[in-house]
């Protein structure tokens, strides 16, 4: 669902992304994503949901994890991240960001029965509710294809038990992203991202390295640790020169994952690169499907979304 608050154009284009799975193993999910403004875009309101029961591939802890997955992990997950922003000056907003994430019923698959496997925090399951602040600085006007402008994000959260929270962490987010526009209506899109974590982290709410977003190609999780450090660069033709609604992109990204004793080691950088071609869905509002495929070391990932990565 995309729309303009109160039909008036000059309000940014909101947007509700939903949709849900299932499995012939009984396997399930549900996830919402949205990015809503009000009028005169004074109050943004920005988050995601997912609820799902599907296995996860667990590496093990750190940057150095062997290519084979020690075990599987199944369990309901139940994630709720949103924040509650207020427009203070231009483009800056400040506010409230509220984490909660959930891991019940959760079981553990040895992938190799006769290995030694040490459980890692949380691996029987908890619940964690982080409360915090955030500031944004948002100049984009369409959230699922940025054609130019600057968005920022620095964010921290505090879990504690004190409201309800199984263990007592801290975590820090910084997403900083630029678009460039570009001649025949081609972008050039640039993204840092962090997280910072401290104290006791439950292993799944650790910093989780690739996915449909960033570090595409690698498997959702396939590096986790307390921390990650991530950069990517995006070329995208919205659309071809010589099409109305076909288009395409290129892109390349690095990252790591480290923690407060093993520090950022570039020896641990990986690297991800691939491209996909997209389609203009929606032309009145300038919204492309796309589909990629990404390349690392260990193999390839594909993505089919609506709406671009980043």
């Amino acid at each position: 669902l995309v729309y303009h608050a109160g039909r008036d154009t000059t309000n940014r284009l909101s947007e509700l992304n939903a949709f849900t799975f299932i499995t012939l193993e009984r396997q399930y999910g549900f996830w919402v994503d949205h990015a809503l403004y009000s009028n005169r875009d004074d109050w943004f309101f920005l988050g995601r949901l997912r609820y799902q029961r599907f296995p996860l591939k667990y590496y093990g802890i750190g940057p150095d994890t062997p290519s084979e997955y020690q075990a599987v992990v199944d369990g309901n997950v139940t994630l709720i991240r949103e924040r509650v922003l207020r427009r203070v000056y231009g483009s800056i907003y400040a506010g409230i960001e509220v984490d909660y994430q959930s891991l019940s019923e959760s079981t553990f698959k040895f992938a190799n029965d006769e290995q030694q496997f040490i459980y890692p925090t949380g691996s029987e399951g908890s619940r964690n509710l982080g409360l915090g602040i955030g500031l944004v600085h948002d100049q984009r006007h369409n959230v699922l294809n940025v054609r130019e402008g600057f968005f920022g994000e620095v964010a921290w959260l505090a879990y504690r038990p004190a409201w309800f929270s199984d263990y007592s962490f801290n975590t820090t987010y910084v997403d900083l992203r630029y678009y460039r526009p570009m001649p025949r209506k081609e972008v050039l899109a640039f993204q840092l991202y962090g997280i910072m974590g401290s104290g006791e982290l439950p292993f799944n709410q650790m910093a989780l390295m690739g996915g449909e977003t960033m570090m595409r190609g690698y498997y959702t999780g396939r590096y986790r640790d307390e921390r990650l450090a991530a950069f990517q660069v995006e070329y995208r033709w919205l659309p071809f020169a010589f099409s109305k609604r076909w288009g395409a992109a290129a892109f390349l990204s690095t990252g790591t994952v480290f923690s407060r004793e093993n520090r950022f080691n570039t020896d641990y950088l990986r690297l991800a690169g691939g491209g996909g071609i997209r389609f203009l869905l929606f032309p009145k509002k300038d919204i492309f499907t796309r589909i990629d495929v990404a390349f690392t070391r260990e193999g390839q990932g594909y993505y089919f979304f609506i709406g671009e990565a980043f």
